[in-house]
């Protein structure tokens, strides 16, 4: 063991983890639940990704975990303790110090709605870019319901290999009962998806591992743009409607800024297409510019109106952005209604 009290470490965060799913993974819809439910088994019982799931275990395993988080939703998250020392659930940056040296890496923050999330894996390497650490880590200890992918923290991007192979999975899964073409068929078709589903799973992830770090490092460049003001905005949201607006134009900023230009120069066409088939939503609707660039370079592989549509929007959603801004400056009280309702109708908002 990487650690004296390893067990107890991933007792500790694991335990934090099933109090956050306890307070907030029955807050999304019922479908994404089930999905996620499916996915955080397969992780816990180790069930290989191509192996097909045992219906009545899983059904048994959803009431006892629901009935797991009944008896935690009042319980207080727990210090985490590492050799000597005993650290509080977010203090990330001094636990990592007394970590990464073991070959291991924790990552403790807040993602969309106020969710808590925590993990704790095997660190494969550390490295910076762009003024940032750089956290890669594969096999994970312990984990919540929710695992993203991709976060930036503080001045730390944490990559997360086995989250984002069973994300990746979970897509082609769902994709797979209908094999509707679109983007999602284009990329795996640039992977060799039809001759080995596998080792082109495995491909793709590590060239999506790639595009993912290249949005962070654009939610890096976003940041200094918009100040502390933004992460106030974001956390004075008491609905969802007006964060998913805010994130979205938020994530059209880091992309443009920093995802779709180093694409786009490298030509890296199953990427372009992987992120066209994860661009939807609110985000979408917001940028339907985008959307039709896609179309022409997919039809005619001229990447002249993705590069233009990429840096009109770097501009425009930066304005965008402080424009979001503004209207919480102007009228505190009105401002998340004012921002929700772009959800339904973006009006002057989208480009």
């Amino acid at each position: 063991m990487p650690l004296p009290d390893f067990p107890q470490l991933v007792q500790s965060v694991q335990r934090n983890c099933n109090i956050a799913d306890a307070r907030h993974a029955r807050e999304t819809t019922l479908c994404n639940y089930l999905l996620e439910m499916r996915e955080f088994y397969r992780w816990e019982h180790e069930v290989p990704l191509a192996r097909p799931l045992p219906r009545q275990e899983l059904g048994t395993w959803i009431s006892e975990r629901e009935a797991l988080w009944d008896g935690l939703q009042a319980d207080d998250l727990e210090p985490l303790c590492v050799g000597e020392r005993s650290y509080g659930t977010f203090d990330v940056a001094a636990i990592n110090a007394a970590l990464v040296p073991q070959g291991l890496v924790y990552g403790a923050g807040y993602g969309r709605f106020g969710k808590p999330h925590f993990f704790l894996a095997q660190l494969e390497r550390c490295e910076q870019r762009q003024g940032l650490t750089l956290f890669v880590s594969g096999c994970e200890y312990a984990r919540d319901l929710t695992a993203p992918p991709a976060t930036l923290l503080d001045s730390a991007v944490y990559l997360r290999r086995d989250a984002l192979r069973r994300w990746l999975w979970d897509k082609i899964e769902i994709w797979g009962v209908r094999k509707a073409d679109g983007a999602l068929k284009s990329a795996l078709d640039s992977y060799g998806f039809a001759a080995d589903a596998e080792h082109a799973v495995e491909r793709m992830s590590e060239h999506e591992a790639e595009t993912l770090i290249l949005h962070e490092l654009g939610e890096a460049m976003a940041e200094p743009l918009l100040g502390s003001a933004w992460r106030e905005l974001v956390a004075s949201f008491t609905g969802r409607r007006a964060e998913i607006v805010a994130r979205a134009v938020r994530d059209n900023l880091a992309d443009c800024l920093s995802t779709l230009p180093r694409l786009i120069e490298r030509g890296a066409a199953g990427s372009i297409h992987f992120y066209f088939a994860n661009f939807e939503g609110v985000r979408s609707k917001l940028f339907p510019l985008l959307a039709q660039a896609y179309r022409v370079w997919r039809d005619s592989e001229n990447p002249a109106p993705l590069r233009d549509a990429a840096q009109a929007g770097g501009t425009h959603w930066h304005e965008a952005a402080l424009r979001l801004l503004r209207v919480r400056e102007s009228d505190p009280a009105a401002a998340e209604e004012t921002i929700a309702a772009w959800s339904e109708d973006p009006g002057g908002l989208s480009l």
